[in-house]
């Protein structure tokens, strides 16, 4: 998928602004967002469901997990707490 596509509807799928890398669901409501370097993702990423709440953050080196990872429930509790290693799981958390 290139950045800058659009949805059938019209809005953006994705949006680059300097190393920030944004993805929007259909609705235009943010999906994920995080550094993207070098066409390379870097660094800490978040994940939003379409309400707006956090379901998942870690983070990227070179375009591989690589760091704590965390998947959180309805109610906001850590329910996946793993620790990758260039993109391998190395611990659970």
């Amino acid at each position: 998928m290139k950045k800058d596509d659009c949805y059938k509807n019209g809005r953006k799928i994705s949006e680059q602004t300097g190393d920030v890398l944004t993805y929007y669901y259909k609705s235009g409501k943010m999906k994920a967002q995080g550094n993207y370097i070098d066409e390379q993702f870097e660094g800490q990423w978040l994940f939003y469901n379409e309400d707006g709440a956090l379901i998942q953050e870690g983070n990227f080196k070179r375009n591989q997990k690589d760091g704590e990872w965390k998947r959180f429930n309805s109610n906001g509790d850590v329910d996946y707490h793993v620790l990758f290693k260039d993109g391998k799981e190395v611990k659970k958390l």
